[in-house]
């Protein structure tokens, strides 16, 4: 049977080998196209900023924003509205056929850079053989830059969201435009892109560190908090996702309406940071992973903002109530629309908000977080002092994603079998596995320690540098941490990235090992960094402990 499309840029894909007919996301075959050939003109795009760079011309800041939003649109669960992503094509096709008349040569541009067309010829070119996954025919070659490809759709989320607080960092942003245009270039050897591949970490570190500066400098250092898990009497609005800004302004918006707001899902991180503490109606956090939604947002009764990736295609019986934000889209949902700097407007979600019920109840009780990289530095000297008296034995890094597979419970069952004198490092969703056991604490110290979102993985890797220079050790590898994450879209592959550009080795990728690693990629990946996969809960924690 002819393949109605091909995906399998998530962890989910189907068969683990790629999405033909169907997106296990929900994504249809044409909207699967649209993206694709979003992602084709975006490298064009790419070529053309790179050769503009080269000549010694500028590219402005509104160019990198539009290619980090592009990017970010194609991420797993962000984008399913065709009308959106056509409208992103269109602009980034104008913006392109406008620098190109800014350059003296253009000889060398890929077929991708000079194309164009109008909205009736996108479908037959997004069909073509020039687009798309197995527009590369060698599997190796396809392999390394679908990889670099995803590293770079990572990245671009996390520079959204700084952009969106008003930072940039131009040696990210022509960097990202710079790989994007070198994944045209049949020229480039394997070993060339397995360098890229790296060098792709190397920026992923250098664009969470930016992500990071920007939280921090707008909202303080997390802190450690104690999230209230139940509900109040008031009506809610539910926020999930990633963007802090959009949390800002919702919250400032909502003051004094009668209407609470929770977080879902990663939003959970943004009850960390101290300037949202003031707010006394940010009541606490709703429901678990961004699986769950389905009955999660069906029971919390009021209207739901979708700031990022994540969406599941929503049920009939809270569609209406679902409104959606920057890069996020779906058909049907109404979208605010707001520029960087811009103040959106939430007063349609308030007033709806206002005539709802409020959340039902769906648990009780609290979970704590808040252990970003200086909140565990001020506490330094007691985790120190735990590893030497061997109260710790080992630190687990945990983070990523979480996801529908019943496989999963591997991470839940994982935790619950560690030994009482270990400590859990996570980021991410995947710690809704294991975030609500009550696992206890070691001379005070929780032994799950809750750094954020996926992007507060760069919390992580501080940590485990600063811990480095205590103990005065040459190789990050020689520290009592072992590496067993859990992935399932493309931020998870930046921090894999990054982790690898930082030698971090040994880690253990799962629950399954991405299908757009070929046979080859994968082996380079085993033999040169130790990457693995995961077995079951006893003889991984025991391999782990013996190391």
């Amino acid at each position: 049977m002819e393949n109605k499309m091909f995906c399998f840029q998530c962890q989910e894909t189907a068969k683990g080998t790629g999405c033909t007919m169907r997106g296990v996301c929900g994504k249809l075959p044409e909207t699967a196209a649209l993206q694709d050939f979003l992602v084709y003109v975006t490298k064009g795009l790419s070529a053309v900023t790179t050769q503009l760079r080269a000549e010694g011309k500028e590219v402005g800041e509104q160019v990198n924003h539009l290619v980090s939003l592009n990017l970010f649109t194609t991420i797993t669960n962000a984008n399913f509205d065709d009308e959106a992503i056509t409208a992103k094509i269109v602009e980034t096709l104008t913006c392109k056929e406008q620098l190109l008349k800014q350059l003296d040569d253009t000889g060398k541009l890929p077929d991708a850079a000079k194309w164009n067309g109008c909205v009736g010829e996108f479908a037959a070119k997004a069909a073509s053989s020039e687009v798309g996954v197995l527009s590369t025919e060698n599997e190796d070659i396809r392999s390394l830059r679908e990889l670099i490809t995803y590293g770079l759709k990572g990245l671009s989320a996390y520079s959204k969201h700084a952009n969106a607080l008003l930072k940039d960092n131009a040696e990210v942003d022509g960097f990202m435009q710079r790989a994007l245009a070198a994944t045209l270039d049949d020229s480039l050897t394997a070993d060339e892109l397995v360098a890229l591949t790296l060098e792709t970490g190397k920026y992923g570190v250098d664009g969470m560190a930016l992500l990071d500066e920007a939280n921090t400098s707008a909202y303080g250092n997390p802190e450690i908090t104690k999230v209230d898990i139940g509900v109040r009497k008031n009506p809610a609005i539910l926020i999930s996702g990633h963007d802090l800004k959009d949390l800002e302004m919702l919250l400032e918006q909502t003051e004094g309406t009668g209407v609470d707001v929770y977080t879902h899902s990663e939003m959970l991180a943004g009850q960390y940071y101290p300037v949202f503490k003031k707010y006394e109606h940010f009541a606490g956090n709703y429901g678990n992973a961004w699986w769950k939604q389905k009955e999660e947002f069906a029971s919390f009764n009021g209207p739901i903002l979708m700031t990022t990736n994540c969406i599941v295609p929503p049920a009939d019986s809270y569609k209406d109530r679902l409104f959606t934000t920057g890069a996020a889209g779906y058909p049907g949902c109404k979208h605010i629309d707001g520029k960087y700097g811009e103040t959106k407007d939430f007063s349609e979600i308030i007033e709806m908000a206002k005539k709802c019920p409020a959340p039902t109840e769906i648990e009780t009780g609290e979970i704590v977080g808040g252990f970003a990289h200086e909140q565990v530095f001020a506490l330094a000297d007691k985790v120190v002092e735990a590893v030497k008296s061997g109260a710790i034995r080992k630190f687990f890094v945990m983070a990523g994603c979480d996801g529908r597979m019943k496989s999963r419970n591997y991470y839940t069952e994982f935790a619950k079998a560690l030994p009482n004198d270990t400590v859990i490092l996570t980021a991410g969703c995947a710690k809704y596995k294991y975030n609500k056991l009550d696992l206890g604490d070691i001379n005070g110290i929780p032994r799950v320690l809750d750094a954020g979102q996926c992007n507060d993985s760069y919390s992580l890797a501080l940590i485990a540098l600063k811990l480095k220079e205590v103990f005065d050790l040459d190789d990050i590898n020689e520290l009592p941490i072992a590496y067993n994450i859990a992935w399932y879209e493309q931020k998870a592959v930046i921090v894999l990235l990054a982790l690898l550009y930082l030698g971090v080795k040994n880690i253990h990728l799962g629950p399954t090992l991405p299908g757009f690693l070929s046979p080859n990629v994968a082996k380079v990946l085993v033999e040169n960094f130790g990457i693995a996969g995961i077995g079951t809960v006893e003889d991984d924690i025991k391999l782990f402990l013996e190391n």
